[in-house]
């Protein structure tokens, strides 16, 4: 059946501008990270990504070697475009990047010119699109000149293959410098994405600060911790889940101090009326230098579950400081080895 979205999808998600610019996302994205690679049937994330856009989801967010395989969560997008989507293409914000290992060889990652826009044009191929709205730099390169991989970025929007430029994992002085570099050539940069949760809070100090001073927008990925900040672990880790598997959450980090904090930032959340994934949703949000937070989703049930966090957005002085309490650093940030450059 051909689909079309619901009439009331834009009734309940609130909308935050990025920075001082003119865009818009849902308080709430969707990434493709997990989930929605040529591993997964196809219905899974048709149903996922229509059932999203359905409830004012309107940013999707992928990368080139999403998958598994790599570059499969791009085939997977392109594939529900061309079935669900295309006719609401002037609604939607999608998103892709470029900086990670995607193809062998020296030209296959990192910030080259030639890696960059390489790259952008297979993606742009994968998801049978002309132009993605923001292109981001993944992560930053210290062995190519900020210059050439901010000059690639600044190629991409002149070329029109994408509407803004965006970099993700950059420190805040790295950031500052995109920045200038980018605006020198009349591109400016719209947007950050670091990863940020509660147990992962390096943007706060410095990053955060940049940002506002900078009028750039912020989307934060890995708002649950690599799934740390839901009810799986509550209990200890069971079988199954990404833990056991040793991949993006080692079991390492689900020590017994961190189930401490766990258990006692769920009891908080369960006072708030809320699971434990909602509440740390909510709290990255916070922060009106947050645009929007990235969920990632394996069923349409856990994509429900984590949107009812806009039901509770808000925070009393009181539950902060209490949160404040548990919500430590607790050594999960994979990327800090890139921000730090």
């Amino acid at each position: 059946m051909t689909y079309v979205a619901a009439d009331e999808r834009y009734d309940k998600m609130p909308y935050r501008r990025c920075g001082c610019w003119g865009l818009k996302l849902p308080a709430i994205s969707l990434g493709l990270w997990q989930n929605f690679g040529g591993d997964r049937p196809l219905e899974s994330p048709r149903a996922m990504l229509r059932r999203a856009f359905d409830r004012g989801v309107t940013h999707f967010d992928l990368a080139n070697n999403y998958g598994p395989p790599y570059g499969s969560a791009e085939e997977t997008f392109g594939r529900v475009f061309e079935q669900d989507l295309r006719p609401y293409r002037d609604e939607l914000v999608i998103s892709t990047k470029a900086g990670y290992d995607m193809w062998p060889g020296p030209y296959g990652e990192w910030g080259s010119r030639k890696y960059v826009l390489a790259s952008l044009d297979q993606s742009l191929g994968r998801m049978g699109l002309d132009y993605v709205d923001i292109f981001y730099s993944h992560r930053f390169d210290p062995d190519t000149p900020l210059d050439e991989t901010m000059g690639a970025l600044h190629t991409a929007v002149q070329q029109g293959k994408a509407l803004y430029a965006g970099i993700s994992s950059y420190s805040a002085e790295k950031t500052r410098e995109a920045a200038a570099i980018l605006g020198a050539l009349g591109t400016p940069l719209l947007i950050h994405q670091p990863s940020y949760s509660l147990l992962n809070r390096w943007i706060e100090p410095d990053l955060l600060d940049a940002l506002g001073d900078l009028g750039v927008g912020c989307i934060t990925f890995s708002p649950l911790a690599q799934g740390m900040l839901t009810d799986k672990y509550l209990s200890g880790i069971p079988e199954g889940p990404r833990a056991t598997q040793n991949s993006s959450l080692s079991p390492d980090l689900l020590n017994d101090e961190a189930l401490g904090k766990i258990r006692a930032l769920n009891e908080i959340a369960t006072r708030r009326g809320q699971s434990l994934a909602q509440m740390a949703l909510a709290w990255t949000l916070r922060d009106p230098r947050v645009t929007s937070t990235l969920i990632g989703a394996s069923s349409v049930e856990q994509l429900d579950d984590s949107l009812g966090a806009l039901e509770n957005l808000a925070f009393s002085d009181d539950e902060l400081a209490e949160i404040d309490r548990y919500a430590t650093e607790s050594g999960i940030n994979l990327w800090q080895r890139s921000s730090a450059g």
